[in-house]
């Protein structure tokens, strides 16, 4: 009886032990289903189209700007470089529109980053919490990478999302249907786009494909549409035109003399 008393309390005291340590190295570690502690840096303030991404409610994980990017801003906005200074008050304008979006958890994180620079103090935060750094800095990118700490950029969302084709590229389609205007011909790129160009009317229906300049993209709630014109095809000239270009030939004169 007293082994097995023994023994039972060795099993107890093993599992608790194994408890003990595994809640010791997961205390920092994220849940799995707990959201994400992006820290956001200044040049992401300062760009501004975080503000927009928030508001649409695609930014689902906890965002935290830390006390020492907003001093940052701060010290920019009052310095004697007029560039600087009018990009630290937007970014700033920005910090205070992000605390507002409903769709969005926005923190102020209080840190003491005095004694290192903010890029610094970045790395230190995501590393001692797990979490990732929302910047548009290319080189913060790359150091943050070398220390196994994830960064998200906005410029590579905006890569992603842009339109296949631009103004000014050219493309072969089949106009498929009449616009909604007077001589506009509809077609669709193959993922869907609506493209309406001018001039295309008398091509609707036709399986014959057509030469298309892109002129402007336009993005809606509903949607991208782009709109396009036709590329003239130059036909090749029919008149002939006379070799002196106009000029009378004159008669060659005869030689009287015998």
């Amino acid at each position: 009886m007293e082994l097995f008393i023994y023994i039972v309390g060795s099993l107890i005291l093993a599992e608790t032990t194994a408890l003990t340590i595994r809640g010791f190295s997961q205390k920092h570690l994220p849940a799995k289903n707990a959201r994400r502690k992006v820290f956001i840096d200044t040049s992401t303030l300062m760009d501004g189209r975080i503000l927009s991404v928030a508001k649409a409610g695609f930014l689902g994980d906890e965002l935290l700007i830390p006390r020492s990017v907003i001093r940052e801003m701060q010290l920019l906005a009052d310095g004697s470089d007029s560039e600087k200074r009018a990009r630290a008050r937007f970014g700033l304008d920005v910090a205070n529109e992000l605390e507002r979006v409903e769709l969005a958890t926005v923190e102020i994180f209080q840190d003491d980053g005095d004694r290192v620079k903010v890029d610094e103090r970045l790395l230190e935060l995501a590393k001692e919490y797990h979490g990732i750094i929302l910047t548009n800095d290319y080189n913060l990118a790359k150091v943050a990478a070398t220390e196994k700490i994830d960064a998200i950029n906005i410029n590579d969302l905006a890569q992603g999302l842009r339109s296949e084709y631009l103004p000014g590229d050219k493309l072969s389609v089949q106009i498929v249907s009449t616009g909604a205007n007077p001589h506009q011909g509809v077609a669709y790129l193959p993922d869907g786009t609506m493209v309406v160009v001018d001039d295309a009317e008398k091509f609707a229906g036709n399986k014959q494909k057509v030469e298309i300049e892109f002129v402007r993209y336009l993005q809606t709630a509903a949607g991208k549409m782009m709109f396009a014109k036709l590329i003239e095809t130059k036909r090749p000239r029919t008149d002939k035109r006379p070799e002196n270009h106009g000029r009378s030939r004159q008669a060659p004169r005869r030689n009287n003399h015998k």
